[in-house]
């Protein structure tokens, strides 16, 4: 089974897709999801799905979703799983033995101790890819292989189709797993950007970082990649606008002043540091918002 959450929900098992429509039923796919291989309490389901005041049919109905999730997949792989009133209880007497369809499903979305869980690998799930890939761009950045921790991480970014969970109705436990994951993915859009900068790519990054800047307008980390490469590019008064535009919003909205590295970058470009002329191809490899860090 694969399945899809950088983006809009999408699984399919066997090729065939598997995506249900009903909104509670797609909150449980992608919870579990979440945790492949792993069982998701009951409680955690109930409280995703209803809250922290579940109704008190909540479990019944839990059940009746986990059911209907399950003809789902039965019927992609291979049949029907069994009438509409088939209850978990009575499951093992609809004919759901042996390796048909029914009996696939059961053992892909299985009953465990006081809870749910897919038997899928974490390679089955696009989000514990992304998270791989990064994490090896990240260590490549560190060894000071720019090269290769760009093309890592462009492919680790590449998996995103969208928002985490964009078409998924969100409650306490996916919101926070999509945030983290929107985390990941600024944090690897960053040091994939401070590995191109290192290359000299800064002229093919202007307008991706323009876009970014405006798209996070209260970032330092990335207003210092784009000072740095407007300065590149021969843009200086470009560059210290950006740092005035920045400066201005932090003082005005939070009544902060710039970090100390990025002070330090703003006054090192209007002193004309030569340091800041070039790639630094060697050496420790600094992310850009610390090329200036105490």
């Amino acid at each position: 089974m694969k399945i899809r959450i950088l983006g809009p929900l999408h699984a399919e098992t066997d090729g065939v897709p598997v995506v249900p429509s009903a909104a509670k039923t797609r909150q449980i796919l992608a919870l579990l999801a979440l945790h492949p291989g792993r069982p998701v309490p009951v409680a955690t389901l109930k409280e995703e799905l209803w809250g922290p005041l579940p109704p008190c049919s909540a479990h019944s109905t839990l059940q009746t979703y986990i059911l209907r999730l399950r003809r789902a997949l039965a019927a992609a792989l291979g049949g029907p799983y069994g009438p509409e009133g088939t209850t978990e209880a009575t499951e093992t007497v609809t004919g759901t033995t042996g390796t048909t369809g029914p009996a696939r499903a059961r053992d892909l979305l299985a009953t465990g101790h006081d809870g749910y869980l897919l038997r899928i690998a974490d390679e089955s799930v696009d989000a514990f890819a992304f998270q791989r890939a990064a994490q090896a761009g990240h260590t490549a950045f560190a060894d000071g292989d720019s090269a290769r921790a760009a093309r890592l991480l462009r492919e680790a970014l590449a998996l995103w189709k969208g928002p985490a969970l964009v078409d998924v109705r969100a409650g306490a436990a996916l919101r926070i797993h999509a945030a983290r994951l929107e985390e990941n993915r600024l944090l690897a859009t960053e040091r994939r950007l401070d590995a191109e900068l290192r290359l000299g790519l800064h002229g093919e990054l202007l307008a991706e970082l323009v876009e970014l800047t405006r798209l996070h307008p209260a970032n330092e980390r990335l207003h210092a990649q784009a000072m740095v490469a407007f300065y590149r590019a021969g843009r200086q008064s470009e560059a210290l606008q950006l740092y005035r535009g920045l400066r201005r919003r932090l003082v005005e909205e939070l009544g902060l002043e710039p970090a100390p590295q990025l002070q330090r970058l703003h006054q090192a470009m209007l002193s004309v540091d030569p340091r800041l002329d070039t790639p630094a191809h060697g050496g420790r490899p600094t992310p850009t918002f610390d090329l200036y860090a105490a």
